[in-house]
């Protein structure tokens, strides 16, 4: 996915017939990869649909924009978020939270606003039952209740509403399991622990699905002898990839990117399989990233899946 905004000094242009530049966003799985500012070759509304179009752009936020245009764009397949003001940055933010792919960002506020009112319903309904309510002065709330009894409460709501997520949890489909993973590579087969986790949404960028993540270690019997990159070159993708390529990888192996802890955006070495069995399903030609760092302290699996 690319959107474009119709740009000037990090503000939305609102003359999209007029705009001088625009702003590039590459989108993956709710996760913008790459920006890029770039300027205009045209002026009006039919040469800016032909410049956004052969840039691969297939959503556009600007603000006024005529009938005219919007035909243009229309015809060209780029869809339309027009009377759009403010900061560029934050509008593409908020089309990804509310109409992306990638629902993370709005489950996530949906839980935190949840669990803020059950806090303050909880407190609020403890008050009530000891028979102290709330005044109003000035347009603020005031508790006559003492501090203690408050952290007291809340401590209980948290407890409460801890063992509630807990047993929703245990009923949902959400799982983290080990299974048996075979992986094939043009003949040659590896066999490892993998480790089914809903929480991995590291996924391919070409087609959506999930990507396992190996240490590459453990996964070098996929490559012909002498062939297999050591952990310390796979720190260095870029190195792996250039080296790989050198000796016909070129169709199989790619560069991709990912979010984690601590690291704004990182790339991991990747290699397209011919086959993979993840306990008892076929995930056909997955997309397998290499780690050059162990996945885990002890904990029995050398690879992960998200589902």
């Amino acid at each position: 996915m690319k959107i474009a905004v119709t740009y000037d000094n990090g503000q939305i242009f609102q003359h999209f017939g007029h705009s001088a530049q625009f702003k590039l966003y590459e989108v993956s799985g709710g996760m913008i990869l790459n920006t890029a500012v770039v300027d205009t070759n045209g002026s009006g509304h039919g040469a800016l649909a032909g410049f956004l179009k052969q840039n691969g752009v297939d959503t556009l936020i600007c603000g006024g924009i005529g009938g005219g245009a919007q035909a243009a764009l229309t015809q060209a397949g780029i869809r339309l978020y027009g009377g759009v003001s403010g900061d560029a940055d934050a509008a593409v933010l908020a089309l990804l939270a509310g109409y992306g792919k990638s629902r993370r960002l709005l489950r996530v506020s949906l839980v935190f606003f949840a669990v803020s009112v059950s806090f303050g319903g909880g407190v609020f309904a403890l008050q009530l039952l000891g028979g102290r309510g709330l005044t109003l002065q000035n347009g603020i709330f005031y508790s006559a209740m003492d501090l203690r009894l408050i952290l007291l409460s809340a401590a209980g709501c948290y407890v409460l509403i801890t063992l509630l997520f807990q047993r929703t949890a245990r009923h949902s489909g959400l799982r983290r399991e080990l299974v048996p993973a075979v992986l094939t590579l043009e003949g040659r087969r590896v066999a490892l622990t993998a480790l089914v986790d809903t929480g991995n949404t590291l996924t391919d960028p070409a087609t959506g699905r999930p990507v396992m993540v190996a240490e590459g270690e453990k996964v070098g019997a996929l490559f012909p002898d002498g062939q297999a990159p050591a952990p310390e070159e796979l720190r260095r993708p870029v190195e792996a990839l250039e080296r790989l390529g050198r000796q016909g990888w070129q169709g199989r192996c790619r560069l991709l990117p990912y979010q984690a802890v601590g690291v704004e955006c990182g790339m991991l070495l990747a290699l397209r399989l011919d086959g993979a069995r993840v306990g008892t399903e076929d995930y056909g030609k997955l997309l397998l990233a290499l780690s050059p760092t162990r996945l885990t302290d002890g904990g029995g699996y050398h690879a992960l899946i998200g589902t």
